[in-house]
């Protein structure tokens, strides 16, 4: 199942909370497979490579070198030099990193519902980042996680009976200034909870704490690969 992320400017925590989202360690693009990590720079080049087939028509990139094992995964475009959001989808779903990639570089950029689709015209002006989720574990509850460690997943019953759930990765809660409690109820905003958050709203959270590897990529990065590629 997809899942929408990222925000990009402070959000009051009110009943239109924006959906937000993503990230966790940064790496820049000069690290590559090391520590453990999944994340690496060619995820994101070749994330370019797909959306520029897709946006010209031509035939779909072929596969990658990197590890095609199956992972959760997030696709975030930005743009400009202020790097506003773009586009960002990803899955909680386990997918083969080769397909997974593929998939959401297109849907990032042309099915994010809060933005029109990407252009050609765009392109040159893009930021590509891939998020690999890790580490699942549950919480023992709403409060059993790390801010700017964990990101959370939270599942509850909303007002009319129905269970919801909603997610923030890793950066939102320091990127937006929020204490714990301030990101259970933003969330809750999030997953359509709209009636009074007490603490017992809060207690009956089943909440699940992931960590993210991220790595980000410009159009002029992705482009000096490209011209070293073809030497």
């Amino acid at each position: 199942m997809a899942a929408g992320c990222c925000g990009t400017k402070k959000q009051k925590l009110n009943n239109s909370v924006a959906s937000l989202c993503c990230n966790g360690a940064t790496v820049h693009p000069n690290g590559g497979f090391r520590n453990g990590m999944v994340v690496c720079v060619e995820m994101c080049f070749f994330c370019f490579d797909v959306l520029y087939s897709h946006l010209n028509s031509f035939d779909p990139p072929k596969a990658p070198n990197f590890t095609n094992d199956p992972y959760p995964l997030f696709v975030t475009w930005k743009i400009g030099k202020d790097k506003r959001l773009r586009g960002c989808i990803g899955t909680f779903n386990a997918m083969n990193l080769h397909h997974g990639l593929r998939e959401y570089a297109v849907t990032s950029a042309f099915k994010d519902s809060r933005f029109s689709a990407v252009t050609r015209e765009e392109f040159s002006r893009l930021h590509v980042s891939v998020s690999i989720l890790r580490h699942f574990e549950d919480g023992s509850d709403y409060l059993d996680w790390e801010i700017g460690i964990h990101g959370i997943r939270i599942e509850f019953i909303n007002e009319k009976g129905s269970k919801r759930t909603a997610t923030y990765l890793p950066e939102v809660a320091p990127e937006q200034g929020w204490d714990r409690v301030q990101t259970i109820d933003s969330l809750l905003r999030k997953g359509g909870y709209k009636a009074t958050i007490t603490n017992d709203v809060r207690r009956s959270i089943k909440l699940t704490r992931y960590q993210s590897e991220k790595m980000t990529v410009s159009y002029q990065e992705y482009m000096n690969h490209w011209r070293n590629r073809r030497c």
